[in-house]
């Protein structure tokens, strides 16, 4: 029987991707950070990556991690009991030339004072 922890969730074949889907994915500041944080530290768990953002309610972390996956910027694996998440910075840069890299180089946004 499968339940929520070990289902296979459906992920865009690149080829697919449209370049307005990953830019909306990528223009919350949220959602950039855990793509900053996949490419600085490798695959995570989700709880590794939710634990980045412990006052961000799981319903919205979930929102984030659906938005990034349908738009093809991460994979979302069941492993066990638990589910990594893996940045897809190969694939997103055979279809999109340098956009990660561009993306990921620039300073981190930091809200007005």
């Amino acid at each position: 029987m499968s339940n929520a922890t070990t289902r296979r969730l459906p992920h865009p074949e690149l080829k697919d991707v449209e370049l307005p889907a990953v830019l909306f994915a990528l223009s919350d500041p949220a959602r950039l950070d855990l793509v900053r944080q996949l490419a600085a530290q490798g695959p995570l768990t989700v709880a590794q990556c939710q634990a980045t953002e412990p006052g961000v309610p799981k319903s919205t972390f979930s929102h984030h991690l659906k938005t990034l996956r349908e738009a093809g910027l991460i994979r979302n694996d069941p492993a066990g009991r638990q589910r990594i998440v893996t940045l897809r910075k190969a694939e997103v840069d055979e279809r999109f030339p340098a956009l990660l890299d561009a993306v990921l180089s620039s300073s981190p946004a930091h809200p007005p004072e």
